[in-house]
Parts: structure tokens; C-alpha cells; sequence
């Protein structure tokens, strides 16, 4: 156990002092300084050529949104038309049929808003085509998409007052090209030479060592596999996810792929510092994010590490751990680290079934769902955490008798309005979504018995973190739910579109906002927001939100889990 959480403390440490070189490159490209990566250039400008754009045209804040919002209805409708016709479409050696209209509906929706919730199993529901230029594709652009939109952001924070805040495509562009293809690209070679597959072939037959016929399912899974990962998708090639051998083959590709996750999160939020050129502010963002990430995975890897009461009631040696619902070869304490890893972030991938964790860890996985600020997205993540920073310079201001201003900015009532509501939309999705699915269910528990493995309180959980994962765009889920349902496929769907493109709308919109007001050097009496003070004041607006909003229904689900059975 001792070597086990050395090496998970390893992956950690890695994985930051990977992030501070990127955040400074990530920084220098888009403010476009000259960097290593210029030689896509060629390329970057072949696109623009081709598709008519100029990449030099600044933008106002709403341009921006438009673009956007453009374009990501083009990209539902290009999958909506893939996965209705997959199975009369060339590169489906295995035969897998078509979608249903409610179920290519939600899968086009969970992958075009970076979430890649799955109602489906990878080998059966689609095929390699659908895989690689439906979801896949999506995997990349809406990836690059949310990164461009904190670039605006960060462009309207700077000193000066404009409406111009750069060009969407560009920052779109660049964000695929020059950060996301070449860092998945990297975890894709790693995971291929470690044994995922790579191949156009059907499935394998082979006989089994008890001398049983099977079949294996295989396919172009390593290139899916890279950028599922680097873009905080988290959509797997097979059913379950990075619990599979051949997703997953060895530990070495397991602290790859947890490094991935939380890689560009980490990096943005360094980014932000090292673009304004303040870098303590970057720190900061960083410093307040990691504490909240860790105060949810300590306990979580101890809970794992010691077991199930339950289990250990019954006379089984837990020595290891807690094992249900995990491959032996990754252990407790890595399971126990990706599974908050992944949920503080819009990953959602899993390398353990988060159905089987202990209760309270199970809460822990949903807290980083329901913050959605430690970490987050690649570039949504710091969205959603500078909501909560408009908050805290807001109650700030208040509590010192000054007009709050966040970087020579005063923030006002156009601006804490959009907050506020951006801030109470997340809960409202998911306490809302979750009471609806709980009244049908206990108005009709026969016709309805096959949404519960669990009606008791882990059934109540496994509701309530269906739609926390769908309102963080995170896309894992307690798999006792029978999901692929059109109330399930629909009811989330609505759930991902809404808590997707608000959260980009709100931000977006006040800093654009902002980024017109006048400039106000800072002076002595200026709210530093660069400081640890500053830092431990967002710390507790963001949980204060959190546990006032979501307390009562964790104590219907995993709480009163984990009383019944201590």
C-alpha cells in the first residue's frame, strides 16, 4: 500500500510540474509570441483559406457567442446524421446497427458539449466509423471550443477598455492544432505501445484458458483514447470505460492517462496568471483549486484503502482494500485517485466502477461534480471558477464599504446578476432534473422498476449523480441506473445542452462587459485578488454555494447510505 501512495502522489506531482511549462507556452501562443509550435502555421492558414475566414478580424464579446454557437449546431446535426445511419455506413465490420432517435439524440448532445455521457456500450452501439469522425471529431473541436472561449475571457481582463477581443476561430484553431493534437498524439503512442489496439479488424475470436469460445472487441481504440483524455472528454472506445485491459493495459498507461485529465485544467488556470502577466494571480486560481481537489481526495483514498464495513461484517479480508467494482491491477488508491480526479474535472472517464465506491466516497465524486470549479474542463473550468471570483470580489467589496472591482474593472449590477445566475443554474438543473426522475419513480415503481438496480438510498444516489454528471458536462455515472431510456436520454439531453452553453454565455458576457468599462489603476485601497486572503475568500464562496445548495439531497442519498451501514 506504502509504494502505491507513493506512486499516486508521484502522478500528482507530475502532473503540476508538467503543467507550468504548458501554462507558460499555452499563455505565449495565444497571445501570439513566437513559440516552438509555429511550424503549424502553414496549416493553421490552409484552413483559414479554405473555409473563408480571417483569423486577424477582432470580435466584440457577442461575435464571439455567435461563432460559437454557430458552429456547434452545425456539429449536431453532422452527428445526429452519423449515428442514425452508422449502420449502413462502410467501416463496420461487426455489423452494430443504427441509433434510435432518442438515443443519437442524447449521445450527439453529450459529446457536442464535451460531456460524452454513454447510454450506449462503445462495442455494441457504435461502430469505428461513428468512433472516429463523429465522436471522436467532437472530442477535439468542442475540446478547442472551450478553450477559445477562456481565451476571450482572458483577453477582456486585460488593462484597457475595448470591445475587441480577439478572433474565436483563431483561438479555436490554435487551441486544436498547436495543444490538443500534439498532446494526444503523445498519450495515444503511449497507450498503443503498451497494447490498446489500433486496427480497422472485427472482433477476435480466441478460446478462453477454461476452453470456452469468445470474442474480443478491438478497433482504432488508441487514437480515441489520447484525446478523451487530453480534452476532458472522458467518452470510452469500450463499455467500461478505462477499466478495460485494453484501454487501460498497464499501470504505466494508468498514471498517463490520470496525468491527462487534470494536465490543461492545471495549465489554464497557470495560464491565466502567466497571460495578464501576473503570475501570483494564476497561483492563486491554481492554490484554491487544488485545495478543494485535495480536501475531496485524501479521504477518499483512505475510505478505499480500508474498505466496506459491510464487507468486513461478513468475515472478508479487506487487507487491500475496497476491490469491488476494481481491477486488481491498478489497486484501491489508484481507482480511488481517478475517481476524484476525474470528477473534479468534465472528464468523466473511469478506471474503477464509481457504483461500487463507498458511500461517502461516492459523495466526494459528487462534490467535484457540483462545485465544477476545481479544475473543470479544459477552459470551461475557469469559466465556472471565475464566476464564483465575480462573486467573491463582490461580497468583498461589501464587506470593506468599496465599489467592488476585479483587475481596475468595478463589477455592478449587469455583472453580479449574470454571476448569480450562472451560479444557481448548476443546482437548479440537477435538484430539479433529480426530483422529477424521483416523483416518477415512486409514482410507479413497477412500470418504472427497470431504471433502479438499488430503489433504496443508493437508488436515490444514483439518480441524483446521473444529472449532477450531466449538468457538470462530466459524463460517468453509478451504473445501476438503467439509463438508455428516452426519459433518461432526453431529460439529460436538455440537462447537457442548458448547463453547456450558459455557463459559456454568462462568462463571456461579463467579461465582456467588463472589458469596456474604464480602466482604474489600482491604488492602496484596491482589493488585491492576487493574494492567499483573496484565494481562501473564493475557497469558501465556492463550498458555502455548494453544500447550501446540494446538502439536502446528499443527505437523502450517500449520507444516510453510509449511517446504515456504520
Amino acid at each position: 500500500m506504502n509504494n502505491q501512495l507513493l506512486s499516486i502522489t508521484g502522478i500528482f506531482l507530475a502532473t503540476v510540474l508538467l503543467a507550468i511549462p504548458l501554462g507558460r507556452y499555452m499563455a505565449a501562443m495565444y497571445r501570439g509570441d513566437r513559440t516552438w509550435s509555429d511550424f503549424m502555421g502553414p496549416l493553421e492558414r490552409a484552413l483559414f483559406g479554405i473555409s473563408g475566414i480571417n483569423p486577424n478580424k477582432e470580435m466584440t464579446w457577442q461575435q464571439h457567442l455567435v461563432a460559437l454557437l454557430s458552429i456547434n449546431l452545425l456539429w449536431f446535426f453532422w452527428a445526429m446524421l452519423v449515428l442514425t445511419t452508422q449502420g449502413s455506413l462502410p467501416l463496420n465490420p461487426d455489423g452494430n446497427p443504427s441509433m434510435s432517435p432518442d438515443l443519437a439524440f442524447n449521445t450527439a448532445i453529450s459529446f457536442l458539449v464535451n460531456c460524452n455521457l454513454q447510454h450506449y456500450s462503445g462495442e455494441s452501439g457504435v461502430t469505428y466509423l461513428s468512433q472516429l469522425v463523429c465522436l471522436m471529431f467532437l472530442q477535439f473541436v468542442t475540446a478547442g471550443a472551450g478553450m477559445a472561449a477562456c481565451v476571450v475571457v482572458f483577453n477582456a481582463l486585460r488593462e484597457g477598455s475595448t470591445d475587441k477581443l480577439g478572433n474565436f476561430y483563431n483561438y479555436f484553431v490554435k487551441s486544436v492544432t498547436r495543444v490538443l493534437l500534439p498532446l494526444s498524439l503523445v498519450v495515444a503512442l503511449v497507450v498503443a505501445f503498451q497494447g490498446t489496439p489500433m486496427t480497422f479488424q472485427a472482433k477476435q475470436p480466441l478460446i478462453t484458458l477454461q476452453g470456452d469460445s469468445a470474442t474480443v472487441s478491438r478497433g482504432p481504440a488508441a487514437a480515441m483514447i489520447g484525446i478523451k483524455q487530453i480534452g476532458t472528454n472522458g467518452g470510452g472506445f469500450f463499455g467500461v470505460n478505462s477499466a478495460h485491459p485494453l484501454e487501460n493495459p498497464t499501470y504505466l498507461t494508468n498514471a498517463v492517462e490520470n496525468i491527462s485529465i487534470i494536465l490543461i485544467p492545471i495549465a489554464m488556470a497557470l495560464a491565466f496568471g502567466y497571460y495578464l502577466r501576473r503570475p501570483k494571480l494564476g497561483w492563486m486560481v491554481f492554490g484554491v483549486m487544488t485545495a478543494g481537489y485535495l480536501l475531496l481526495q485524501i479521504p477518499t483514498i483512505y475510505l478505499e484503502m480500508h474498505g466496506n464495513p459491510a464487507i468486513s461484517h461478513m468475515g472478508v479480508d479487506q487487507s487491500l482494500g475496497s476491490l469491488e467494482g476494481k481491477e486488481m491491477r491498478l489497486g484501491a488508491p489508484a481507482s480511488a485517485m481517478w475517481a476524484i480526479t476525474t470528477t473534479v474535472t468534465s472528464n468523466g472517464s473511469v478506471n474503477a466502477m464509481h457504483d461500487s465506491l463507498t458511500p461517502i466516497s461516492g459523495m466526494n465524486a459528487l462534490l467535484g461534480m457540483m462545485t465544477n470549479a476545481f479544475y473543470g474542463g479544459v477552459g470551461v473550468g475557469f469559466l465556472n471558477f471565475f464566476v464564483f471570483i465575480i462573486v467573491a470580489v463582490f461580497i468583498s467589496g461589501l464587506m470593506v464599504g468599496r465599489t467592488p472591482e476585479f483587475l481596475g474593472k468595478k463589477i455592478e449590477a449587469r455583472e453580479m446578476k449574470i454571476a448569480v445566475i450562472i451560479a444557481l443554474l448548476h443546482p437548479l438543473l440537477i435538484l430539479t432534473g433529480t426530483a422529477m426522475a424521483s416523483y416518477l419513480f415512486a409514482h410507479d415503481p413497477q412500470g418504472l422498476s427497470g431504471w433502479l438496480a438499488n430503489p433504496g438510498y443508493h437508488g436515490f444516489s444514483e439518480m441524483l449523480y446521473e444529472y449532477t454528471s450531466s449538468a457538470a458536462n462530466n459524463g460517468s455515472g453509478f451504473e445501476g441506473l438503467g439509463d438508455n431510456t428516452p426519459w433518461w436520454n432526453i431529460s439529460t439531453g436538455v440537462v447537457l445542452l442548458l448547463a453547456r452553453y450558459l455557463p459559456i454565455i454568462g462568462p463571456v458576457a461579463i467579461a465582456g462587459l467588463l472589458a469596456r468599462k474604464k480602466f482604474v489603476p489600482e491604488s492602496a485601497g484596491t482589493l488585491r485578488v492576487d493574494t492567499a486572503t483573496f484565494g481562501i475568500m473564493v475557497f469558501f464562496v465556492i463550498w458555502i454555494i455548494a453544500a447550501l445548495a446540494f446538502f439536502p439531497a446528499l443527505t437523502l442519498g450517500p449520507i444516510a447510505e453510509h449511517f446504515s451501514l456504520y
